[in-house]
């Protein structure tokens, strides 16, 4: 079989994704390859076929003992022989998939990191054939990347003590252009086919909200997304366990995961959700790396990420069937507050000491302010995203909550004039809650302590609320006027250009000018429907529920999560075209000849069902 003869047989689909073939036809011809590409985009396609292409064996590496799992049980129910080698197996269980690895069971095998350069699986790898290594995740090989793994820095050696060096291919979703170099050079790829295909998701919708009350804004977001299956992701453990225990109490099936709960519990609760008994999942950011569920529908921030890479990374877990998903981000304050607290803390990176802990945590406060700056903007969230890693957009996607939403250009001049006044006049010694305070009249501790309130600027702007005045002083930040320092109290001090544009006299050239929302009117009580921005016209209709009904008797049947049968997009295609013969069957996106054989005939016979008038 050729590249398009597995692809259609294996995978059900007609056409190679962006990027995808690129990558193949590289290592299929020997050559090293670095893909960056985003969550959905088929990165293990560009791996497994030159796998199946190969008579010799291909290492799989990753570090996400939930991605070897369901990858395995895909390739396996695809009727590809594959394993993995990691901390899950008992010893007798990892020493009988090795032997089995030894007779050429397998094609594909999938292995941890630290399993790398141990005696019994170095003797395996010196004695077998191994047309190809891929390193999965590869930006943990990086410590400037965002989830710095030390089990990565061991990949190069055990390549090299290799009786013949394999083919190296590396793939990830989020690598800066920092971060990418240091993968090409840290896994010492040799002269690497380099593949970006873009970080744009165009079927994810981007939305950030600044609800006081969190957890109502969760709940009416489910009440009128009922049949949806999707992850509410929260920054500690109390908060899921707080935002859990909160929707089961008000009926919703819900499920939880954090690092405190046991191994059995975690794995219960995962399998819970990735099978859609438990449909929503709150979690911190310990969930989620490597779950290929292809049917999540939303992902809801109750707090806010630490870093762009972390949102990308997260948010872009919905959506991977390429339907249509949202990703909204509730976000406070506090959440700035908390972020501030786990960088310094910094328990992630136990090897880094000195100066370089100190440089890592500069990088993740720098970081921290681009997020936060994500959260205040008036410009298109998805443009900001993308310029963020290095692309640019049109500005304007139409398809997230500041491009849906009325704004309207306002002169903040004498605002903007007032704020800088009151830094320099205060000797740019504050943070800035005072400056704030300062600005509306306020009567807090500090701004007497500091004899604020004899300041010529105190009280100028006490006709803003907060909020606005903070998106302000964000603006501001944002485009060099301030800054913010990176110190252990964050202060806020006037930069060259925030010089410049301050007038003593009150008159400004150019005018100052902010994008801000216009005030809407209160929105109303959310209805129950199935028919938002995260769905489909398909989705939810009389004929898609009862395809997913068979769906999921057959997942059942087999033990499999629903998504492996057949994903929701798939079936959302199924309604449209109502296939009547195998023919027709094939060429819906999705279905394969091998998924043709197991399940076809029955989805077929359901279509044809559905296909008929209704007598009544």
């Amino acid at each position: 079989m050729d590249k398009y003869e597995i692809l259609k047989k294996y995978y059900g689909y007609d056409e190679f994704r962006d990027g995808q073939e690129a990558l193949i036809d590289a290592l299929v011809s020997g050559q090293d390859v670095c893909g960056i590409m985003p969550t959905g985009a088929g990165k293990s396609v560009c791996y497994q076929i030159p796998a199946l292409l190969s008579d010799s064996v291909t290492l799989v590496i990753s570090p996400l003992i939930s991605l070897m799992k369901d990858q395995v049980r895909a390739l396996n129910q695809m009727g590809v022989h594959a394993a993995y080698l990691n901390s899950s197996l008992t010893f007798p269980q990892y020493r009988k998939a090795l032997a089995l690895a030894k007779e050429g069971r397998y094609r594909i095998i999938y292995v941890a990191p630290e399993r790398l350069l141990t005696e019994e699986f170095q003797d395996f790898a010196a004695n077998t054939s191994i047309f190809m290594v891929a390193v999965d995740e590869a930006h943990c090989v990086s410590q400037w990347g965002q989830d710095f793994r030390p089990s990565y820095l061991k990949i190069p050696d055990f390549i090299a003590g290799l009786p013949k060096r394999p083919v190296l291919g590396a793939f990830t979703a989020t690598a800066t252009r920092e971060v990418r170099e240091d993968i090409i050079r840290m896994l010492s790829l040799q002269n690497p086919h380099l593949t970006i295909t873009g970080f744009d998701r165009k079927n994810l919708y981007f939305e950030v909200r600044h609800d006081k009350d969190k957890y109502r804004g969760i709940r009416d977001y489910l009440l009128s997304h009922p049949d949806s299956s999707g992850i509410i992701y929260c920054a500690t453990r109390k908060n899921v366990e707080e935002v859990c225990d909160r929707l089961l109490a008000d009926g919703f099936c819900a499920t939880r995961y954090h690092a405190g709960l046991s191994d059995d519990e975690r794995r219960a609760n995962q399998e819970a959700f990735t099978y859609d008994e438990r449909p929503v999942m709150v979690a911190t950011n310990a969930f989620g790396m490597g779950i290929d569920k292809s049917n999540v529908r939303f992902v809801l921030h109750y707090n806010m990420p630490k870093n762009m890479e972390s949102y990308y990374q997260e948010a872009g877990r919905a959506g991977r069937d390429g339907a249509k998903a949202d990703c909204i981000l509730f976000y406070s304050g506090q959440d700035v507050i908390t972020n501030q607290f786990f960088i310094e803390q910094n328990r992630e990176n136990d090897e880094l000491t000195g100066q370089a802990l100190e440089l890592v945590r500069q990088r993740d406060r720098e970081r921290l302010k681009k997020m936060t700056f994500y959260c205040h903007t008036a410009d298109c969230l998805r443009d900001y995203m993308l310029r963020y890693f290095g692309e640019y957009g049109s500005n304007f996607c139409g398809n997230c909550s500041n491009c849906l939403h009325e704004f309207e250009t306002v002169d903040i001049s004498q605002i903007a004039n007032d704020m800088i006044g009151c830094i320099i006049s205060s000797g740019m010694r504050f943070g800035v809650n005072v400056i704030l305070d300062a600005l509306r009249g306020g009567k807090g501790e500090k701004v007497l302590r500091f004899c604020f309130d004899r300041n010529r600027y105190y009280g100028s702007q006490a006709g803003q609320t907060v909020v606005f005045l903070r998106q302000v002083l964000n603006f501001l930040v944002l485009n060099d006027y301030l800054v913010v320092t990176d110190d252990q109290y964050p202060i806020v001090k006037v930069r060259e250009k925030g010089l410049s544009f301050f007038s003593e006299s009150g008159e400004f050239r150019p005018v100052l000018t902010m994008k801000a929302a216009k005030k809407a009117p209160p929105a109303p009580k959310p209805e129950k429907t199935s028919q938002k921005h995260g769905s489909s016209p398909q989705a939810g209709s009389a004929p898609f529920e009862e395809l997913r009904k068979l769906r999921t008797e057959i997942a059942r049947a087999e033990h499999v999560p629903p998504y492996i049968v057949f994903s929701d997009k798939t079936l959302e295609a199924m309604c449209v075209l109502l296939p009547q013969t195998k023919e027709e069957m094939l060429t819906v996106h999705g279905v394969g000849d091998l998924k043709y054989q197991k399940y076809g005939e029955r989805f077929l016979a359901l279509c044809k069902k559905l296909s008929k008038p209704d007598p009544f």
